[in-house]
């Protein structure tokens, strides 16, 4: 099955996060949910955003790096909100990623430049989810990430849902939204399967 480093949102690593990572798990695969906020969990997004402020995005991406730097390569890396910064930022830097899950959001190749990211890696396909009214999420930058990914010759899979609500997969948050949630899952669910079987293809080509 897949391994998947899952990296949380400006909040934290909120119960949300934890459940989240439990479900994959029961579906089989492997789950590691980095902590780069030093423990702190926020309900407010204000107080959210000033810590992620506080540390800043260089300290971010050094925590993010070193919270895999053990883990094996054929990993899948995916995020919320926030976290798919690192997430897209470690396919593109880091040999053998297999595939990106990115909710909530998604951040053009070229804004990552400042990183040390060229490219994005030939055949590593991306899935992304997001609420069609959510104001945190620009769909030109969507689609200028769909753009790159199928440059490089790789499945980009753009799932949209009803509503404003950001973290709308967060039970804890006012705009948890059951349906999308569970509609959200049962595509990430599908899409690490589709990762795992066209692994075992290439293990068995060999």
């Amino acid at each position: 099955m897949a391994e998947v480093v899952l990296f949380h949102s400006a909040l934290g690593l909120r119960p949300a996060v934890i459940n989240a990572a439990d479900r994959l798990r029961a579906a089989g695969h492997t789950v590691h949910t980095p902590d780069y906020y030093d423990g702190e969990v926020f309900d407010n997004l204000d107080e959210g955003l000033q810590k992620r402020d506080a540390l800043g995005y260089a300290e971010i991406v050094r925590r993010t790096r070193k919270s895999i730097a053990g883990l094996s390569t054929g990993l899948v890396f995916a995020g919320f909100s926030l976290g798919i910064a690192p997430a897209e930022l470690l396919v593109t830097t880091r040999p053998g990623a297999r595939g990106a899950v990115l909710m909530h959001g998604a951040i053009p190749v070229e804004e990552l430049e400042g990183f040390g990211v060229e490219r994005w890696p030939s055949g590593v396909p991306v899935q992304v989810h997001y609420a069609a009214e959510d104001p945190w999420v620009e769909a030109e930058e969507v689609k200028a990430l769909g753009e790159t990914v199928r440059k490089a010759g790789a499945i980009f899979e753009e799932h949209i849902y009803p509503g404003s609500g950001h973290l709308f997969a967060d039970t804890g948050l006012p705009e948890y939204d059951r349906a999308s949630s569970e509609a959200m899952w049962r595509r990430v669910l599908a899409f690490l399967d589709r990762i795992d079987a066209r692994g075992l293809d290439v293990e068995r080509a060999q």
